[in-house]
């Protein structure tokens, strides 16, 4: 079997899949690069390869577990966020561009003052997408990433030795901004950061079964729901950041769809509320600072 004709049997397989039929094509070149350890350039230029048959049977096992809905970025265990590579596991929810909005907020806010020290915690890391994305724009900052997952942290710390910004970011086993006084230096988390930065869990309870499967039945629960109302952390997190900033600082949050009222009102309090849109127009970060 030829390259060409493995990802057009696969591309077929797929589309015939309730929900994966837009991705077909796509995914089994992903999958297929993946399998063989090439470039999509190497793929166009040598249609005609033929698969060893060890090779054969390796993709075809990863077509069928695309056909159980398992997500592509967990086959192969990597995504790209924000121009870098990082790991995934089932353990961490896969990074998404929507998250890059949040990225770009608190760079541009820190812009001016990148080459100045910065304590920023990134609260539920995961797979340390925002954090090391941070790290790697941002020379001086030292970022504190916390999450409850030991598993989840494990493929955080690889991810921070993998782009070389590990020394820089210390990864806490808490509950939100429950730091031991032993990871501040010996001080308090009153009025010790610059920033605190979250994609936090907002996805109601009651949206479940609207999910696509590879996500319902695949990433992390504790990562993608936020209660009932899908506002839970927000409502934890927002006076813990309030007491955690130095005044001035900066709060930075992903939120899900629908969900920016909800989150202006628990916002009553703070300075220069801000709403950033996506490209389709849909409020994806609130940035407020903490009153001086």
């Amino acid at each position: 079997m030829t390259l060409r004709e493995a990802v057009a049997g696969a591309a077929a397989c797929l589309a015939s899949a309730e929900h994966l039929a837009g991705d077909a094509r796509r995914d089994a070149e992903l999958l297929l690069l993946h399998t063989l350890g090439i470039s999509r350039a190497q793929l166009l230029a040598n249609p005609d390869r033929a698969l060893t048959d060890e090779q054969e049977s390796c993709y075809e096992d990863a077509i069928r577990r695309r056909l159980r809905y398992e997500p592509v970025q967990y086959i192969t265990g990597q995504q790209e966020f924000y121009g870098l590579a990082f790991r995934v596991t089932p353990a961490v929810l896969i990074p998404r561009p929507e998250t890059e909005h949040l990225v770009e907020a608190v760079l541009e806010h820190f812009h001016a003052e990148a080459a100045r020290p910065l304590r920023i915690a990134d609260v539920g890391t995961g797979s340390g997408a925002i954090a090391v994305a941070l790290a790697a724009h941002l020379a001086e900052a030292e970022i504190i990433a916390t999450d409850s997952s030991f598993e989840a942290l494990e493929v955080a710390k690889h991810n921070a030795s993998a782009h070389d910004v590990a020394a820089r970011i210390r990864f806490v086993q808490v509950d939100l901004l429950d730091i031991p006084v032993a990871v501040l230096g010996g001080t308090t988390s009153d009025q010790f950061f610059d920033a605190v930065v979250s994609n936090p869990p907002y996805i109601p309870q009651m949206e479940e079964a609207e999910l696509h499967p590879q996500v319902r039945e695949y990433e992390p629960r504790a990562a993608l729901f936020g209660g009932e109302s899908g506002l839970d952390v927000y409502r934890r997190l927002v006076p813990l950041a309030m007491v955690a900033l130095k005044p001035g600082g900066l709060l930075a949050l992903e939120l899900g769809h629908n969900q920016r009222a909800a989150l202006d009102e628990l916002l009553q309090g703070w300075g220069s509320v801000r709403f950033i849109e996506d490209l389709q127009g849909i409020s994806r970060v609130v940035v407020a600072r903490r009153p001086t």
